[in-house]
């Protein structure tokens, strides 16, 4: 599927609303089509569980998205490259999932206590993302980036769509390899929460890896799509902390004589979550529309 993508984009132009919007119908239909093989293939409850942790990470990567708009601009990388630099990222992103999936799914597994500290760390992370506000991005003061430029020469702008350059005999990275750099940093952190949301739902490795290559492999298109948009969902991220917390209390409570919840109150607890949060969103920037429509 990266194949196909990169043949279908192998020139640099400007991804447009129309042609990202057929791109996330894509990938859209490619992820729920194997959920549905899912169901035939190995029944209803891991069908379930894949579907649940589809619509988590889909979600979870809108926050992606802002970022990586911020980056964009703070990089002033050229439109038409933009796409380019996601398609890398990308492979970056599910290289370091694939090693935090299988690393994490063996210390839940092996460790009573590791559903616990997680479960915390899921709690935690969605008070902080309720009431953070906006992210901030400083590339300048992240640890990769810095590193980065101290042990690789690098050029102070963009040289087309190249991530290296020669000058004067010597091989120079360039601006938009930076902005891979930063960008691929930045998703480290995005990679740990939603990984252990995910391995919240279930360890399978294969439900959570497919699920999360399915996520990640329509960011590029969903970026497209949102990047002038997300204005409109200022409400999304209340769901999404509401929905980190609850795999936190789900991972604590399969470890007490609770047991582990039921995949289908899971899977109705993601989508009726994400459901308000979109819904209130929408509704509150239509009537912030219509308040500056009647002054």
């Amino acid at each position: 599927m990266l194949a196909v993508d990169m043949f279908s984009h192998r020139d640099d132009h400007v991804i447009e609303l129309r042609e990202a919007l057929v791109w996330s119908g894509v990938w859209i239909s490619a992820g729920l089509s194997f959920g549905l093989v899912v169901w035939l293939w190995r029944g209803g409850e891991p069908a379930g569980a894949y579907f649940s942790g589809y619509l988590l990470e889909k979600a979870l990567s809108v926050d992606n998205v802002f970022v990586f708009a911020l980056l964009f601009g703070y990089f002033r990388v050229p439109a038409g490259y933009q796409h380019k630099v996601l398609f890398w990222g990308v492979v970056g992103a599910l290289a370091f999932r694939l090693v935090f999936i299988l690393a994490g799914a063996q210390l839940l597994e092996r460790l009573a206590w590791a559903g616990v500290v997680l479960g915390a760390f899921l709690i935690w992370t969605g008070w902080r993302l309720a009431v953070r506000g906006e992210p901030d991005v400083e590339p300048e003061r992240n640890l990769a980036v810095r590193l980065f430029r101290r042990m690789v020469p690098t050029e102070p702008r963009h040289h087309g769509g190249r991530f290296t350059v020669r000058i004067g005999g010597r091989r120079r990275a360039t601006l938009l390899l930076v902005a891979l750099v930063a960008i691929e940093a930045t998703d480290v952190v995005f990679a740990i929460d939603s990984v252990a949301a995910i391995l919240a739902i279930t360890t399978d490795t294969f439900l959570v890896w497919t699920a999360t290559a399915f996520a990640v492999l329509g960011l590029r298109s969903l970026y497209f799509c949102l990047a002038g948009l997300l204005r409109h969902f200022g409400y999304l991220r209340y769901g999404l902390a509401l929905l980190l917390a609850f795999a936190g209390v789900k991972l604590i409570l399969a470890e007490t004589p609770v047991g582990k919840l039921p995949v289908w109150l899971t899977l109705a607890v993601v989508v009726l979550t994400l459901s308000v949060a979109i819904g209130w969103s929408v509704l509150a920037a239509r009537r912030e529309r219509l308040r500056h429509a009647g002054r």
